[in-house]
């Protein structure tokens, strides 16, 4: 006869032997807390580690080579794609059955969209402690950067009283000067860069009342569009184009210190940083190695890593430098708009959005 008036720790003690059982029965193991070392030594043992992203090799082997250094026992295998490429791509590799561990990229709307839609795993990493709220969503989606966007210019065909300080000076340019500046504007293509998408439907959101004012500036020089940061960085500096909008200021810096024509400017009235938004996927083949990678790249050596060797902009509060959150903060105070990770990221994902703000940007910028 079944005894019902039991201890209450014994009580306690049936219930989680039965969640065990029933956990055991349907092939899922309980879920357990790992120590540092435990995740290792579990990494280890899968012995791999794939990961899809958009930052360039160059700067992503400073951290793979970290991480390759700390836990040698865990080969990595890197693909760099646009960040479109990488959402479709890991959408119908896990239709198939397999893709990447990890994906990350700074197209944190397109990485919020594969969240939401149930294609990551949650990970409760303590390194989330030194990252911002809203970097950090749902344990699954989280801020590995902070990088601001801004105008690159060519400072040997721009006139000094030419580079725009703020969105407004950049509107006034373009339109009292639209004859020098005609054909000589580049962005990014909305409808074939993911992150250049995200970029500007946040401008709108961002700076309602100007937005009209910048379509119509941009239609007035017959801007050129881009779908990648390199080739509008070229061009720029070539002089076949004259200063680019919305621009990763991660990327334009590395650029400058290798050629000196380049210019940068973070605007003064408002300044977009995005996040390269990173999360292990719920099917991942190697979720412990994941797992240590994610906490890696999060990590205060992880984080110091992207600051001073691969300036991708640190996005931990205790790590100090120019290419660093708290440096950007102390140069720009409250002009900084970082965008948070989130569902506010799916507005213009909704497909009646986004063909509606596709048909509103064709129809002010595209030439005529």
């Amino acid at each position: 006869m079944m005894n019902t008036f039991l201890p209450a720790s014994r009580r306690r003690f049936g219930k989680l032997l039965v969640a065990t059982c029933v956990a055991a029965a349907f092939g899922a193991a309980p879920a357990l807390a790992q120590t540092p070392s435990e995740l290792a030594a579990a990494a280890a043992k899968e012995g791999k580690l794939v990961i899809y992203g958009v930052t360039d090799n160059e700067q992503a082997n400073h951290l793979i080579r970290e991480f390759r250094a700390q836990y040698p026992a865990v080969q990595v295998e890197y693909s760099n794609m646009s960040t479109t490429e990488l959402y479709n791509r890991f959408i119908s590799e896990s239709a198939a059955g397999a893709s990447a561990d990890v994906t990350w990229s700074s197209a944190m709307d397109l990485q919020v969209k594969l969240v939401n839609d149930g294609y990551a795993q949650p990970h409760k990493s303590a390194e989330t402690a030194k990252l911002p709220e809203w970097a950090n969503w749902k344990n699954e989606a989280f801020g590995t950067t902070y990088e601001p966007v801004g105008f690159v210019y060519n400072k040997r065909l721009v006139p000094a009283a030419d580079v725009p300080q703020s969105h407004a000076d950049f509107v006034r340019l373009l339109s009292a000067q639209a004859d020098k500046y005609k054909g000589k504007v580049t962005t990014y293509d909305p409808e074939k860069s993911g992150v250049g998408f995200m970029l500007v439907t946040q401008d709108k959101q961002v700076n309602g009342a100007g937005f009209n004012d910048l379509l119509k500036a941009f239609g007035g020089v017959a801007v050129r569009v881009q779908g990648a940061t390199g080739t509008m960085m070229e061009r720029i500096a070539s002089g076949e184009n004259l200063i680019g909008y919305n621009l990763n200021a991660a990327y334009a810096l590395t650029r400058a210190r290798k050629d000196p024509s380049l210019g940068i400017v973070l605007p003064k009235d408002y300044t977009l940083v995005l996040s390269r938004v990173m999360f292990i996927a719920k099917g991942a083949r190697h979720p412990n190695a994941a797992k240590l990678w994610v906490d890696f790249v999060l990590s205060k050596k992880g984080q110091e890593i992207i600051a001073n060797k691969a300036d991708l902009y640190a996005i931990r509060s205790d790590v100090e430098g120019e290419t660093t959150a708290s440096g950007l903060k102390k140069q720009l105070g409250d002009a900084l708009r970082p965008v948070p990770i989130g569902t506010g990221l799916l507005t213009y994902l909704d497909q009646a959005k986004r063909l509606d703000f596709i048909k509103q940007w064709n129809g002010a910028v595209k030439a005529k």
